[in-house]
């Protein structure tokens, strides 16, 4: 790559409206993106399907899918047999966390970024409209960062690593503000903790009900579709 090429970034895409956004908005900041997905054992695969038809309809340069197993440990709603909850607010940290999801997956974008000499590594986690994970907030994306800087050949021999959070404080209907400006089609996303073979989405889980907030508070009309 010469002098003057756009930069590499490792981008994490999930298939959901955040990490869309995500793509778009490193896009417009010059950056070659490699889109990675993480096939960790959730609960469907059209997340997965959908996070290669963003990441193609965003301009992606490539699009990687790396296999976890994470339903061998289990742990939560998303990778064991545990019911979804529906239409509730939960208090505390609910059943849909994934233990360890983002530090896994933020590692494999490391690791890649390494081989690709990309110092950049961006990734769409939310700590004002979110579920109420820890990993989703401005102290985990500190530490890793932190973490990726005395880690790494890059970190200790090269420029260093920097983790990119652009939507750490975005409400969901700023998102889907941001989304609409860059030009994301929405519909095109699955954002449902059990959505369809079809990635239609169930419109009762917490992932569905902020969702559709966001829409609804930025007062735009909502494309998902619903089984």
């Amino acid at each position: 790559m010469s002098e003057t090429s756009p930069p590499r970034a490792v981008v994490l895409v999930s298939g959901g409206m955040d990490s869309a956004v995500t793509i778009a908005i490193a896009r417009e900041q010059g950056f070659r993106v490699h889109a990675l997905s993480v096939a960790y054992g959730q609960r469907h695969g059209s997340e997965l399907e959908a996070s290669a038809h963003v990441a193609r309809m965003l301009g992606a340069v490539e699009h990687k899918i790396v296999q976890v197993d994470l339903r061998s440990i289990g742990g939560s709603a998303l990778t064991a047999d545990i019911d979804v909850p529906l239409d509730t607010e939960s208090a505390g940290i609910p059943v849909t966390y994934v233990p360890a999801r983002n530090t896994i997956m933020l590692s494999i974008a490391l690791g890649w970024a390494e081989v690709l000499g990309s110092r950049d590594i961006w990734c769409g986690v939310n700590a004002v409209d979110y579920s109420g994970y820890p990993d989703c907030r401005p102290a985990f994306i500190d530490a890793f960062k932190q973490l990726a800087n005395v880690a790494t050949r890059a970190g200790v021999e090269g420029q260093g690593l920097r983790i990119h959070a652009p939507l750490m404080r975005m409400s969901k209907a700023d998102i889907v503000r941001e989304g609409g400006r860059l030009g994301v089609d929405f519909s095109a996303t699955v954002s449902c903790y059990q959505a369809d073979a079809q990635g239609r989405a169930c419109g009762h889980c917490d992932a569905c009900r902020l969702r559709a907030q966001g829409f609804r508070e930025a007062g735009l009309p909502d494309p998902t579709r619903y089984a």
